[in-house]
């Protein structure tokens, strides 16, 4: 490097100045007058050489040190626990689903409060042990994905939140927001920790705001939550407000209160199990969409279900390799019974349609009047709704209405063309449903399938009576295609029930038992040709009637053909149904 001086200056001056910019500048410097080199340096050469092995210092080990000791969790003896329990310490359970990971945010959260290497801590107690203040949050590579996780702590204070926990949670939200990638809730925590609660609980960035992220978060990026023990209060909120929540049999629960709370306020005395096990929520809330066998399981199950998923809203699910189904779709017409009212189970069907081993049902013992299940046709990832007829005729009851809603409204979400297998009677009368909301579950059924704007087939398999062809994507609400199988039928209602509608008092009138029945099965007949589905093809109210053998062949390839359909919605904020 060249320097230009005024000629005026001295040769010692020269030489200082060379010097001086060659020791900082660490580069050979010429210091030049007029025309002449006056002064040249070279940098000082390095006290030791550049390619040296140099090793960690003492500082180094200490923070290698402190980490080792973080990474232990909460006090020993709540560890020892953990295995009387049937779980993993959340560090084995984070090398389970992980191995390695990308990254781990606040390792050091409270650190100042509880370990003996801080400044402010004379002597640590190992009951105040708050490593990682008990929520560890980063990023991880799952199943060749890239994730955002979180998980609790339960050595810590029973995985309570508290005021870091909290900001970390918060952050990791925040980042799936601006990544887009899916988020992983492993989840295994008590609630707020109420003896701490000043600085995280009414907080503009308390822990409030983890459900304000949850609700801007839902359908920008798949929200996963597993449950591996008691989540109490707002822990419980999370699951709910994920996508999709698996729990854990002999571990996982969720309530809005504990055991001694409710008897607290109510005076009722009962069990963990009995208030919020995998049983409630997979029977009667319908808050778990899976239950695992243990902790093994439960990342198996998840894998799975992410297999169907794009990483976030916009993108289209990831397809795999075709898998021929399970047995021939030769067996279909055979397997459909010709009576309308004799039961067969839809998975059977299912097996002859999608590709092997690809179903993957949510919610099977809930509103099991409907099979919601993701699958695969050739391939490519499909959102099925189909009736099912061994329970109550495949009738629609308002739990499997509104399954159903929300299954079509995360398929929507997430780019998930969907099937509607339709095989029913239609929505359940009387007065027990009327006080369950058969209307307002169904109107949001209808809303669903009105409203997802993915492409859409259906198959009338066998009944489509009523207003459930409405809600089973039926051909006024904008599905890509509705096909039939030759056993299917479309009518207001099914024969029994029309022909005792219009023609009771007629039939009575007959006062000869035989010439009466024939008249009935007559009529019977007379309308079933009325609403067969060979009138429906040639009033040109539904699209085909294929040969049930060809039913796979043509579901894909109305698929593949449809697979960039553009549809839209009315300009408006939003509808006011769900």
């Amino acid at each position: 490097m060249k320097v230009r001086i005024g000629e005026g200056a001295t040769t010692e001056e020269a030489h200082a100045i060379a010097t001086a910019l060659a020791e900082h500048l660490g580069d050979s410097v010429e210091v030049v007058a007029g025309d002449a080199v006056v002064a040249s340096a070279d940098p000082p050469e390095k006290e030791y050489p550049l390619d040296d092995d140099l090793g960690p210092t003492e500082r180094e080990r200490r923070l290698r040190e402190e980490l080792a000791d973080i990474y232990a969790g909460g006090p020993e003896k709540y560890r020892d626990r953990l295995s009387e329990q049937g779980k993993l310490f959340v560090r084995d359970r984070l090398d389970l689903w992980f191995g390695d990971l990308t990254f781990e945010d606040g390792r050091f959260a409270n650190f100042d409060t509880w370990h003996p290497h801080s400044p402010e801590v004379d002597e640590a107690d190992p009951d105040s042990r708050l490593p990682a203040d008990g929520l560890l949050t980063g990023a991880a590579a799952f199943e060749g994905r890239d994730v955002n996780f979180m998980a609790n702590d339960f050595t810590v204070k029973a995985g309570s939140m508290a005021r870091r926990g909290v900001e970390k949670f918060l952050r990791m939200q925040q980042r799936a927001l601006k990544n887009g990638k899916p988020v992983l809730y492993l989840m295994d925590s008590s609630g707020g920790r109420i003896d701490e609660q000043t600085g995280f609980f009414a907080n503009r960035e308390g822990i409030g705001k983890y459900y304000y992220n949850h609700s801007m978060l839902s359908g920008r990026v798949p929200q996963i939550c597993v449950l591996y023990g008691p989540c109490i209060a707002g822990a419980a909120y999370t699951p709910v407000f994920a996508d999709f929540t698996v729990m854990v049999e002999g571990m996982s629960a969720m309530a809005i209160a504990s055991p001694r709370m409710v008897e607290m306020v109510t005076g009722e005395e009962i069990s963990m199990e009995d208030l919020g096990g995998p049983a409630v929520h997979a029977r009667h809330s319908g808050s778990a969409d899976l239950v695992a066998r243990d902790e093994e399981h439960a990342r198996a199950l998840v894998a799975q279900l992410l297999s169907y998923l794009p990483d976030e809203a916009g993108e289209k699910p990831p397809e795999s390799t075709t898998v021929p189904p399970r047995y021939s779709p030769e067996g279909i017409d055979e397997l459909i019974p010709a009576s309308p009212n004799k039961p067969y189970d839809v998975h059977d069907l299912l097996d002859r349609v999608v590709d092997a081993e690809s179903v993957l049902e949510l919610r099977p013992e809930f509103g099991s009047e409907i099979v919601t299940a993701l699958a695969r046709i050739d391939g490519r990832p499909v959102g099925v709704v189909a009736n099912q007829p061994t329970q109550r005729s495949g009738a629609i009851f308002p739990d499997s209405a509104g399954k159903a809603a929300e299954f079509i409204w995360t398929c929507d979400a997430y780019e998930i063309p969907l099937l509607y297998l339709c095989d029913t009677p239609g929505f359940m009368a009387g007065s027990a449903v009327e006080k369950e909301g058969i209307l307002e579950q169904g109107k949001k059924f209808i809303y669903a399938t009105s409203s997802a704007t993915v492409p859409k087939q259906t198959v009338v398999v066998r009944k489509a009576y009523g207003a459930g062809i409405y809600a089973m994507g039926g051909p006024a609400y904008d599905p890509e295609s509705v096909i039939g199988l030759p056993s299917g039928e479309v009518g207001i209602m099914g024969p029994e029930a029309a022909v005792n509608a219009v023609y009771r008092n007629k039939l009575d009138a007959i006062e000869d038992d035989e010439e009466r029945a024939a008249r009935e099965a007559e009529l019977r007949e007379e309308y079933r040709r009325d609403i067969s589905i060979h009138r429906m093809a040639s009033e040109v109210v539904v699209d085909d009637v294929v040969p049930p053998s060809e039913l796979r062949a043509e579901l894909a390839a109305r698929f593949a053909f449809y697979e960039d359909v553009e549809k839209s919605l009315p300009e408006k904020k939003h509808g006011t149904v769900l």
